[in-house]
């Protein structure tokens, strides 16, 4: 792998990060522009990290490029949690969380050269993030209070 494919990689992962972030920047919230781009571009790098030491060391033993993945996932998820505030009985940060480890999961991608689906899944990820301005014009009850979730 080149160095152009790796910066390629790695811009891609920051530009589609921020796009997420943009549009969380642009409604006020505390995980914004910078941390999306960060939280995208750090897991390209630790994808590029694992598939080249993957490729390099893999002679000394078994050399897994889904294994440095897998511990992104578990901690960009605790990353997340730490976006969720309970307030009594009312849970914010939930839809910031879920872009926090949305934008990792695009980073993965574009860190794994899988720059089609790194690019629908931004898109995707945007308009989900729209569609929530239009739950909001549209008056639609949301489940924000703990009392309303369902718990069966």
């Amino acid at each position: 792998m080149g160095i152009m494919d790796m910066t390629m990689r790695i811009v891609l992962a920051a530009v589609l990060g921020a796009l997420v972030g943009l549009e969380r920047q642009i409604h006020g919230r505390a995980a914004g522009l910078r941390t999306h781009i960060l939280v995208s571009t750090g897991s390209s790098l630790f994808m590029l990290v694992s598939i080249l030491v993957s490729a390099n060391y893999g002679h000394m033993g078994t050399g897994d490029p889904s294994r440095i993945a897998a511990g992104v996932v578990t901690g960009v998820g605790f990353l997340g949690a730490g976006a969720i505030i309970r307030s009594g009985n009312t849970i914010k940060g939930l839809t910031t969380a879920a872009s926090i480890w949305s934008v990792s999961a695009i980073g993965l991608a574009s860190g794994a050269g899988l720059y089609v689906p790194a690019v629908i899944t931004t898109g995707v990820v945007v308009a989900v993030l729209i569609l929530s301005r239009l739950e909001e014009r549209m008056e639609i009850k949301k489940c924000d209070k703990i009392d309303d979730l369902d718990t069966e």
